[in-house]
């Protein structure tokens, strides 16, 4: 039975970390201004929605990544699938839960356009490094 509790306050331990990281990884991405040639691609005029994130994931697969982005890459993507699931089924119930996890996604897909754009950028100046050769 201790042994139980521990294990459930651990893990609830666990998610409260996890979702702080993945807060503070799409905080430090919100403010990004995006360049327009990631505008372009995307389709995206204004700010990202949820229903964007999966365009903008298949797109970021295209791209050749940038180790800096990798981790916080899957750890937002979990992060996108546990408010997907959470939406789908509790937040169905709880008009407050779903207004913020649809918030929530909606900086999931922030971050993937602002590492979208990165990505263009970075390998933007790769070409041009290597043409300099």
């Amino acid at each position: 039975m201790m042994a139980a509790l521990i294990f459930a306050v651990s893990l609830v331990t666990l998610l409260m970390f996890f979702v702080s990281y993945c807060r503070s990884l799409m905080a430090a991405y919100s403010h990004h201004m995006l360049s327009t040639e990631v505008r372009d691609v995307t389709g995206i005029k204004e700010l990202p929605t949820a229903r964007d994130y999966a365009k903008v994931m298949q797109l970021l697969q295209l791209c050749p990544e940038r180790p800096e982005d990798r981790t916080g890459l899957r750890a937002v993507g979990i992060y996108y699938d546990i408010l997907d699931v959470t939406q789908k089924s509790i937040a169905r119930l709880m008009p407050q839960l779903r207004s913020w996890t649809e918030h929530e996604r909606a900086g999931c897909a922030t971050f993937a356009v602002v590492a979208l754009d990165r990505c263009i950028a970075f390998n933007r100046e790769t070409l041009a490094r290597e043409g300099e050769f």
